[in-house]
């Protein structure tokens, strides 16, 4: 034991003093305290630059997790400012549409001096997926008269066909029991416009009693021509979509595609004629 011990102390002596040589021999050709540093960081050297390694590679991992988290935060806040965006967009959309529609009334309207207007909400209608026959909010106590024209913005709708205190119905141009005394814009050519059983599941309505010398093409505007004494003349019904020409004198018609959405009406407008 005491063997060993006197050996390792020897060996610790002879390093110590071969150090120590080395420092004193170097020391001619510069310091000795910066040779002894270099001799002494030889095998520290390569543990050192591990480490700086490492705890660069740690430090690049932290930044690359923040910058994640920075931009994760940065996109849900675009998302959050575009929803807005699209959200304001669709709400001036909406605007701009109704001022639309109330600038199109009041041109309308304005064309109707002898008519005054009263607006109605459409509070029931009969089973289906058209407003062939609906309810408004309107009756006799608001002036409601039987046989009324009902009108959007964009053209004819129907007729009042029935009458109560608070409510009234309107039949629409679609109904098989609706007809319209109409004319072509273009020719000035006078025909009937009628609801079709076959032609209303599609919102579409039909023109009859077309001569083979009426000048009708696709894409010709229909009004009411003003005769019959219920619709005033002027108003638009729809447009041509399809005519079928047939040998007989009046057996050729049309189909023809009303201007107002069938499907999508909330609000109308019945005209009371000024005494």
């Amino acid at each position: 034991m005491r063997r060993l011990l006197k050996s390792k102390i020897f060996i610790v002596a002879l390093v110590v003093v071969v150090i120590l040589a080395l420092a004193v021999a170097s020391s001619r050709e510069g310091s000795g305290i910066r040779a002894l540093g270099n001799i002494i960081s030889v095998p520290i050297s390569p543990l050192q630059s591990v480490i700086s390694f490492m705890s660069k590679r740690v430090a690049d991992i932290f930044d690359y997790f923040k910058d994640v988290r920075i931009t994760k935060a940065e996109n849900e806040e675009l998302l959050r400012r575009i929803s807005e965006l699209e959200k304001e967009n669709r709400e001036l959309e909406r605007l701009k549409r109704e001022n639309k529609e109330l600038r199109d009334a009041l041109n309308f309207l304005n064309q109707m001096e002898s008519f005054e207007p009263i607006g109605c909400t459409i509070i029931a209608k009969d089973p289906g997926n058209w407003f062939e026959v609906f309810t408004i909010n309107r009756g006799s106590k608001d002036g409601i008269e039987l046989n009324a024209p009902v009108i959007t913005a964009y053209g004819l709708v129907g007729r009042v066909s029935e009458v109560d205190l608070f409510t009234s119905k309107v039949v629409s141009i679609i109904d098989m029991d609706s007809t319209v005394a109409a004319r072509l814009s273009r020719s000035r050519d006078v025909m009937i416009v009628r609801g079709d059983a076959s032609l209303r599941s599609s919102g579409l309505c039909r023109m009859d009693y077309i001569s083979p010398d009426v000048d009708i093409i696709p894409g010709d505007i229909v009004e009411t021509s003003g005769l019959g004494g219920i619709y005033p003349k002027g108003i638009i019904i729809g447009q041509v979509k399809e005519v079928i020409r047939n040998e007989g004198q009046f057996d050729s018609y049309a189909i023809i595609a009303p201007v107002v959405d069938f499907k999508r009406l909330e609000e109308v407008i019945v005209l009371k004629e000024k005494p």
